[in-house]
């Protein structure tokens, strides 16, 4: 690893501090998907993508990033502020008005780090795609990397999208779906569940691994086995999270998708994660 284990694990403390007390400041936002993904991002940011600070304007050269699932946008922003895309006292301004840290990340408020206004389930993949042919078509080796829900696997866009992948053979593409079970009206498999997730996407040409995505040390070993695939298929990581992880009354409940916590519930998920990096 770039960032030694303890150093992520204290950056992870700092960002669920974070998102709380985002969500908490205006009583709005999507804390359950935001904490369950926090390890991830901060290992992407911290310790696999390429990327520059400011990023080039058509992502040249660099790895890009999007993040499909627009909704856990107070994980992203609070990463983003951690590495140095702008600064961390901007976080304060979290879906106010005029803010840049709209509710679900936006282009045209030129914020750092983000490349594509997403939110609109079912079409990140879809925008990847489009970005790794460019990439290919200019010779450009950096990867494209997508993080997305598995409540928008019900999409049927991103079905077509997964297949045009595996068929075009796009293998600097990289798929992670945050596996957490659960949605806005419940859990994925009382919705509209889907068994052999795996085995699903290796039938579309993709190469396949499975993971703890809150887990750095598992999460490190993955991505590190991931690296020396046949070069020839798109990969997905299919990351097993815990809605609301590192806060345990929100643990596993699809309830806290998206709402709030109170005064007495923000001390609580902070009493439970250590300030290690200083809050904004």
């Amino acid at each position: 690893m770039n960032v030694s284990l303890q150093q992520l694990n204290k950056i992870a403390s700092q960002t669920r501090r974070d998102i709380v007390r985002m969500v908490h400041a205006v009583q709005s936002g999507h804390p359950g998907g935001s904490l369950g993904c926090t390890e991830i991002l901060v290992y992407l940011f911290n310790n696999y993508l390429k990327y520059r600070i400011p990023n080039h304007q058509n992502g040249e050269g660099e790895d890009v990033f999007i993040l499909s699932n627009g909704h856990i946008s107070p994980v992203f922003y609070s990463v983003l502020a951690r590495v140095g895309f702008f600064e961390l006292d901007e976080l304060n301004t979290f879906r106010k008005l005029n803010s840049r840290l709209q509710g679900h990340p936006a282009v045209k408020e030129k914020l750092p780090g983000v490349r594509v206004a997403t939110g609109s389930l079912g079409q990140g993949l879809s925008v990847g795609i489009g970005i790794a042919e460019g990439k290919k078509l200019n010779n450009d080796n950096r990867q494209t990397v997508v993080l997305m829900g598995d409540g928008e696997l019900q999409e049927g866009q991103c079905w077509e999208a997964i297949m045009y992948a595996g068929h075009n053979k796009l293998h600097k593409l990289l798929a992670i779906v945050d596996f957490n079970g659960q949605q806005i009206d419940g859990a994925t498999k009382e919705i509209m569940g889907f068994n052999e997730l795996k085995s699903k996407f290796a039938s579309f040409a993709w190469e396949t691994y499975e993971m703890d995505g809150n887990n750095f040390e598992e999460i490190h070993r993955t991505f590190e086995e991931q690296k020396s695939s046949d070069g020839n298929k798109p990969r997905v990581i299919i990351m097993k999270t815990e809605m609301g992880n590192g806060v345990d009354f929100m643990m596993g409940s699809h309830k806290w998708h998206g709402i709030a916590p109170n005064d007495e519930q923000l001390e609580q998920a902070l009493q439970q994660n250590p300030e290690t990096l200083g809050d904004y």
